[in-house]
């Protein structure tokens, strides 16, 4: 009989409350915060070994998708294509606004990659400056590769500038005319046709670590406090016992009692 209030609507909210909250810590978010720490990892460890990693040619990388040796630094060489030329707004570099200048480049093989030839600050906050002029001619090029961005919106024409959303070879091609290979290379500083170059990742762990054990603990106490306050109904005299239980005093009843007692163990004058 003790265990009815179990069935009763507002505890049946509560517990449901508290295990889905629970099982969204455990199952969830915690794994989501474990999976940012290994991929923070990962990608710790591939930047200092491109580091520390003379550049390869990239024509022995092609054939591979770019997730595969991600932050490795590769030889590129070719030409530059202009006038399939994008820029990518609404970017973020060091904390501040940025554009990010996206070129087509055509290997000796024939084959096109996207070039990300560093970032330029707006003009007024909102405007592309003017772009260095882009060598002619065949040129090396030195680079990080990276995969591509999944925003897969058009590109559009602004301030004379195509631009895009996101870093998607797919998008600057449909925009170009041209058949880009997927995932692109960042250039490194002091490279022919480099803008800004743009920093490497900070090598830290980050905070996900820490945030995945706060969101297990957090469903652990959440459980323990289900539990506890259970346990304390189904003792006799819980908050919604059914079986007779003293009633608790007020302070001011208490307080009475107290000035009682007083008063009686004062001595008779």
């Amino acid at each position: 009989m003790r265990l009815r209030f179990l069935l009763r609507p507002g505890w049946l909210a509560l517990t449901l409350t508290v295990w889905v909250f629970a099982g969204a810590c455990f199952a969830l978010l915690a794994p989501w915060q474990f999976d940012r720490d290994a991929e923070r990892d990962a990608q710790n460890s591939a930047v200092t070994t491109a580091v520390r990693t003379d550049p390869v040619p990239v024509e022995g990388l092609l054939d591979r998708p770019n997730t595969d040796f991600e932050w490795r630094r590769v030889s590129l060489t070719g030409r530059y294509l202009p006038e399939g030329q994008a820029v990518a707004r609404l970017r973020t570099v060091q904390g501040e606004a940025a554009f990010e200048v996206l070129t087509p480049f055509e290997l000796a093989g024939g084959r096109v990659v996207l070039v990300d030839r560093g970032y330029v600050r707006p003009v007024n906050g909102i405007r592309v400056p003017a772009l260095k002029p882009l060598p002619t001619g065949t040129v090396t090029l030195v680079a990080w590769t990276r995969a591509g961005e999944s925003d897969d919106r058009d590109a559009f024409a602004e301030d004379g500038h195509r631009q895009v959303y996101a870093i998607n070879p797919a998008v600057v091609g449909r925009a170009a005319g041209l058949d880009i290979r997927p995932g692109y290379f960042q250039l490194t500083e002091d490279q022919p046709g480099v803008e800004g170059a743009l920093p490497l990742p900070k090598l830290d762990a980050g905070p996900y670590f820490s945030y995945a054990l706060q969101w297990i603990a957090f469903g652990a106490m959440a459980l323990a406090g289900w539990l506890y306050f259970t346990v304390r109904e189904v003792r006799p005299g819980g908050a919604l016992h059914e079986g007779p239980r003293l009633r608790r005093k007020s302070v001011a009843e208490m307080l009475a009692e107290d000035e009682a007692a007083a008063d009686e163990a004062a001595p008779a004058r």
